[in-house]
């Protein structure tokens, strides 16, 4: 008798364990699909985007996120980037930043997509960023850095800080501090945002259509009062 309790025992185990296995695997691939779909917009949404050109005048490039491409906004246009003088392209992908693994969507780091990016032949480079990078090394985002310029070489530059957006906000200063001081490292002007109150979207990271507008022209005046610069070659 106590030799049948024993085994049913052991099979309910083996019944939970099989059924907890499998929910686990269907939570996993159900958060891969996700992840796979996220990817698959992020992409469409970057397409959308490069196809949007604004202005006239000199040849702009904006390599940026998120922000640059508009995501939460019904006219992808409206991103902030439109506000900036000249013919504006946008070459960006929501997610990406300067360490290689700011996204889980592959190789769409700036660096990764620069040089695709610089087929428009831009007169200035404009790299808008960082909120992506919160949570990345700071060695992790002095390689990106690093690869960014090598790859800008030649090109003058503008990098762009990132603001602070509420829920990433702790994390804002040394990924600014950092950019800073490697924008300097090789002899580019740094544009710090991390003082604006800006407008955000319900999931404080990304902006309204007013904060759009905000960052943009803040962006457009501060970028005037600097030099835009061709990144120095470092030795390492």
């Amino acid at each position: 008798m106590l030799q049948g309790v024993g085994l049913r025992r052991v099979v309910g185990v083996s019944v939970i364990a099989v059924v907890l296995a499998a929910l686990m695997a269907f939570y996993v691939d159900d958060r891969a699909g996700a992840g796979l779909a996220r990817c698959q917009q992020h992409r469409a949404d970057a397409r959308e985007r490069a196809s949007i050109v604004t202005g006239s005048g000199e040849r702009v490039l904006v390599i940026g996120d998120s922000w640059s491409v508009g995501l939460g906004q019904d006219d992808l246009g409206a991103s902030w980037a439109r506000d900036l003088p000249g013919e504006v392209h946008v070459a960006g992908f929501s997610g990406s930043g300067f360490s290689a693994r700011a996204s889980v969507c592959g190789a769409v780091s700036f660096a990764d997509r620069a040089s695709t990016a610089l087929g428009t032949r831009p007169q200035v480079v404009v790299v808008e960023g960082g909120l992506n990078d919160y949570d990345q090394p700071t060695a992790a985002i002095t390689a990106g850095f690093r690869d960014l310029m090598a790859d800008l070489a030649g090109h003058p530059v503008v990098v762009v800080g990132p603001a602070s957006a509420p829920v990433r906000s702790r994390a804002v200063p040394r990924v600014d501090a950092l950019l800073a001081g490697l924008s300097r490292d090789y002899g580019v002007p740094y544009v710090a945002t991390s003082d604006l109150d800006l407008d955000y979207l319900a999931d404080r990271l990304h902006l309204t259509e007013a904060g759009h507008r905000e960052f943009g022209a803040a962006v457009a005046d501060r970028i005037a009062s600097v030099e835009p610069a061709r990144p120095a070659v470092l030795r390492h």
